[in-house]
Order: C-alpha cells, then structure tokens, then sequence
C-alpha cells in the first residue's frame, strides 16, 4: 500500500484516524493499535513478507535484551551486538543480495550454479537499519530497552516510516513511544505536511517520471543532445520530489501521531559543494552511515590521510550497495567517494568563497551525472547515455521529440526550480517578521491553496495515473 493512493486516502489511513483517537484512550492500546495497522499496512500487497519482520522484530527484541542485561559482561554483550548484525545483514544479504552475488560469481568463475527467484520485500534495508539502531543505541545506552515487545515491534514497523523512510533512529523515538502527547497543533501540521508531500508526490514526481522514463527507455544513442539533457533534469527532479514527498507524508503522519521524525531532505540542490549536498540529501541515511560506521572506523579524527580515505571508501561503497543489487549503485556510491575524498583533501569547501555560483554549478552538474547513473539500467547504458548528453554518439542536437515534450511541462519545471529552493521558507520567515502569520487574509489564501493542491492530487490518483514509488526498491 502507498500513501498516494485511493485505499490509503479513502479507506485506510480514516478508519486508522477514528479509532485511534475516538476508541481508543490509553497509550497502551493506541500502542497495541498502531502495531496491528502497521503490519496490515505492509503485508496489503506481500502479506507472506510480514513474516520477515515479525522474525526481525523477535530477534531484534532478544538481542535488545541481552545487551542490556549482560552490559558488565563484554563478553556477551559484544557477542551479541555482533551476532545481531551478522543476523541483520544476512536477512538484507538473502533477499536483496544473493540473486546479484550469484550471478556475478558465474560470470566470473564460469560456474553454472542455479539463482534462486527471491522476491524483495518492499522497504527491507530501511526497517532492518532501524532494527539495528535500536540494540546499539540500546547497547550504548541512548535509549531505554524495551521489555514489552510490542514496542520494539512498534518502532520497526510504524507504518509511516516503513516502507521509504526516512529511517527513525531508536534515541529519537524511545521516550515518545511510551510518554507522547498527541495534541490538536501537532494534528494540524501533520496534515498540512501530508498534503504538501503528496502535492510533490503526485503533480511533481509523477509528472517528471513520464519524462525521465520516455528519455531513459528509449534508444539512448539516438536520443538528441536536449532530449537526454530534459531526461537527465527530469530524473534529477523526479527523485527529489518523489522522496522528499514521500518522507514529508511519513513526518506529517506521525506527528499527526504524536511522533516526531527529523527531518531528511533540506533543499539539497542549492548545495554548492557534493559534501554539503550529502548533508542535505537523505539526511537519516548519511546520519545513519556517519553515527554506525563511520566515527566506529575513526571518522575524519585519524593520523594519516590513507586510513580518511579507506574510511570514506567504506561507507561510500556500502552506500551503494544500500541502494540495490546492480553495479550502477555500487559504481554510483565509489562516485561520490572519489568526489567526496577530493574534496576533503583539498580544503573544497573553504576554497573558491566568492566563486558560488560555479560551486553550485560544478555540484548540480556532478549530481545530474550522479542520477543518470543511478537511473540506468547498467553502467554501459549509463555510459552511452552520458555521450548523448555531449552529442558523442553522432546524434542530434535537437529534435521534434523535445518540442512536444518539453513545451506542455515548462511551468512543472519553472515550479520544480523554485520549490526545490527555499524561496517559500524565506517568504514565511518575512511574514513572521512583520507579524502576518496570524492575519486571517493570509491563514485564508495559506488554508486555500492546501486545499486546492490536496483536490488537485486527489484527482490525479483517482484518474489512476503514472504513479511509480523509485525507494520502494530499496
């Protein structure tokens, strides 16, 4: 099930709303409640998948509690925290991994070994790095072990951040999850920021994704200099606004709950460097990376330049390999760390200050060709891609097919450009400055067009078009 479609709007996501707050009144069962919605709300498509969890939820709960328990016992507790990650990694391993290892390993050795046909639960790598921040923020005592179960079953499985994120981190949720208030301010500006996130979703992302796919599938060695050119632009809006929608829908839905997520998109295309835009981009993820695995290895505090180096090589192979089994992601990740290590080494970011607007147009650039990458199917559809970008492939510079594509989207991207800045924080920020917010002319047109950019969505999904999901694979 996903958020922008007409079960969840019209079914679901209603009938969750009234008995949570009309039936029921304690945290206990609001709790108990919200477990059981969750996993309906995941196994709605793959109901045999809610076993994964279910088994990653026992587990996971277990080691919680033997490394609380045996926590003056090094021994057991380190024994425990690692059996959890082998037992963790080896879930994401079997059903996200093994099918491309295998594969790989006959070519390479030029074995006949047989590849299994594994399905990929929706949402796997997100709910198990949530599974294995709670035992170590347990372990490093950030957070309070759960003895009852359905709590530890509740922070893997909330049904908002399930699926795509963004991933919840055990310390920011522990307390809320026994002690949260949901209050009727919280419940306002949780759907205000559902309807923002599924205007993005629906009128951005959809729009864009008929754009990027007609580009991306077509011949790509034919393809004109301005048709691979709109495709690239149009892949680079379409998975902002797809996931960036998608994580503003998870955070309004659980503040509505009570639940407050950070954030994980903060306007990364104004980024004027690709360290910077990594910190704006996916910003639980990098956290995530940053906190588990890259301060364990040392971080940026070591002796030597070689020991910086093979730490970003770590975390920014694993992150490509976090994104899916295709050696586009894995290519795409050691991309950024060979960007992301110039960068470091040289001092990028403290250079160049009066040159910004080249520092944005080097980063975008690097971002475009990062997405192209990450959107081809393989490295040499990648490849022959970026040369039609250059007209290296003896194509056109532009053809008939960038007429009728391009002219019926102009004001989709004129909007993208200006919503993917934040030109509209800044006009709030001047409204707060002269004291507007509470005038009744502006809460009015403010009220209006949330209402009209959720109606508008609402007529989208329910004429059921495009409506593709990009982080449901991963």
């Amino acid at each position: 099930m996903i958020f922008s479609s007409s079960i969840f709007i019209f079914a679901y996501l209603p009938i969750v709303l009234l008995i949570y707050f009309i039936v029921l009144r304690s945290i206990k069962l609001r709790n108990i409640f919200l477990v059981i919605v969750s996993l309906l709300f995941y196994a709605w498509g793959e109901p045999r998948f809610v076993f994964v969890m279910l088994l990653s939820i026992m587990l996971n709960y277990v080691f919680g509690i033997l490394v609380d328990k045996y926590r003056d016992n090094k021994l057991i507790s380190k024994l425990s925290l690692t059996l959890m990650v082998i037992f963790n990694l080896t879930i994401i391993f079997i059903y996200k991994y093994l099918m491309f290892t295998i594969s790989n390993i006959n070519k390479i050795a030029g074995t006949n070994f047989v590849i299994p046909e594994i399905a990929l639960p929706i949402g796997i790598s997100f709910f198990t790095f949530q599974a294995i921040s709670y035992v170590i923020d347990v372990y490093r005592k950030n957070g309070e072990v759960q003895k009852n179960p359905l709590n530890v079953a509740l922070y893997i499985s909330f049904f908002p951040q399930l699926i795509a994120g963004p991933i919840v981190r055990y310390e920011t949720v522990a307390e809320q999850i026994k002690y949260r208030k949901e209050t009727l301010e919280d419940f306002s500006k949780g759907i205000c920021r559902f309807i923002i996130g599924i205007g993005k979703k629906v009128l951005f992302a959809n729009t864009f994704a008929i754009l990027a796919d007609k580009a991306f599938n077509s011949n790509l060695s034919s393809l004109s200099v301005a048709m691979a050119w709109l495709g690239a632009i149009s892949y680079t809006f379409q998975i902002y606004y797809d996931f960036s929608g998608y994580s503003d829908m998870a955070i309004g839905l659980g503040k509505i709950f009570g639940f407050h997520f950070n954030e994980n998109f903060n306007y990364p295309y104004i980024s004027k460097s690709v360290s910077e835009f990594w910190r704006r981009w996916h910003i639980s993820l990098g956290t995530w990376f940053r906190d588990y695995v890259y301060i364990p290895l040392g971080g940026s505090r070591v002796k030597t330049k070689l020991r910086l180096i093979l730490n970003l090589f770590v975390v920014w192979f694993l992150t490509g390999v976090w994104h899916g089994a295709n050696w586009t992601f894995i290519t795409w990740g050691l991309y950024y760390f060979i960007l992301l290590t110039i960068e470091k080494l040289f001092s990028f970011e403290q250079k160049l200050k009066k040159a910004s607007v080249f520092k944005w147009l080097y980063t975008f650039l690097a971002v475009i060709f990062g997405w192209v990458l990450f959107r081809s199917n393989d490295i040499d559809s990648a490849i022959i891609y970026i040369k039609s970008m250059f007209g290296l492939n003896n194509n056109a510079l532009a053809d008939v097919f960038i007429l009728s594509n391009f002219e019926g989207s102009t004001i989709f991207f004129i909007a993208a450009a200006i919503f993917s800045t934040p030109a509209l924080v800044k006009l709030q920020d001047l409204i707060k400055k002269h004291k507007l917010e509470d005038n009744f002319v502006y809460n009015t047109i403010y009220i209006l067009v949330l209402i009209s950019i959720y109606f508008i969505s609402l007529s989208y999904i329910v004429k059921g078009t495009y409506n593709p999901f990009i982080y449901f694979n991963f």
